[in-house]
């Protein structure tokens, strides 16, 4: 694979097993709202998109609830949810090699920035980037705006970037930016949805990408 410069990751379903714990605090916020609770496999399948663009998916007919909803959901990740979200096996094995190999690395992510800031915090794994764009700061997914935004910063061409992501949002952005992207199939999407989105490559697990990624 070429020797790119900058590896963007998205973070939940890609690097954090955090898929679980989205779904059950996006039906405890419906429940809360008195609302019916999504099946696991329809919340599951806005997990990269803002929270506004979620909800605008997931309840489009209950939009004087959404700012309702967001706040309930934010309420059961945080406080209510006891699903674990660890970083998936050999994560930082894979971040670590990257960074040895002086790559710069950032991340892309439908997060919050308090929600990435916490996460990081809380896996011990902020260091290792060198930029991040969230969804309350950028336009959502599939938009190419936090590429775009994260190119400019560390002055790189879209040709010398790599997208990582699990989700078509996260393949159709960087389409969009101009950018090659991989598929990882143990997050949202299905192998077969992603390569709709012409990656360079798809990998069922972090040590089949980092075969993809670092010098052997």
């Amino acid at each position: 694979m070429q020797d790119y410069q900058l590896i963007i990751f998205d973070w939940d379903g890609t690097l954090m097993d955090s898929v679980a714990r989205i779904v059950s605090s996006l039906q405890g916020a419906a429940r809360a709202a008195s609302l019916q609770e999504p099946c696991f496999d329809s919340a599951k399948q806005i997990i990269g998109l803002s929270l506004p663009k979620a909800m605008q998916t997931l309840f489009p007919e209950d939009k004087h609830l959404h700012e309702m909803l967001i706040g309930q959901y934010k309420h059961h990740y945080r406080e209510l949810d006891a699903i674990p979200t660890p970083l998936f096996d050999h994560a930082d094995e894979l971040l670590s090699g990257l960074k040895a190999a002086q790559k710069l690395l950032a991340v892309a992510t439908g997060k919050g920035r308090s929600g990435l800031e916490r996460v990081w915090q809380q896996s011990n794994s902020g260091h290792y980037f060198h930029a991040s764009r969230c969804a309350d700061e950028s336009e959502s997914k599939p938009h190419p705006d936090m590429i775009h935004s994260l190119l400019s910063e560390l002055t790189i061409e879209p040709e010398q970037a790599l997208m990582i992501g699990d989700t078509s949002f996260d393949l159709e952005m960087a389409q969009l930016a101009g950018v090659d992207s991989v598929g990882v199939t143990h997050g949202v999407h299905p192998s077969e949805v992603l390569a709709q989105y012409q990656p360079k490559a798809i990998v069922d697990s972090l040590p089949e990408l980092a075969q993809l990624l670092l010098p052997q």
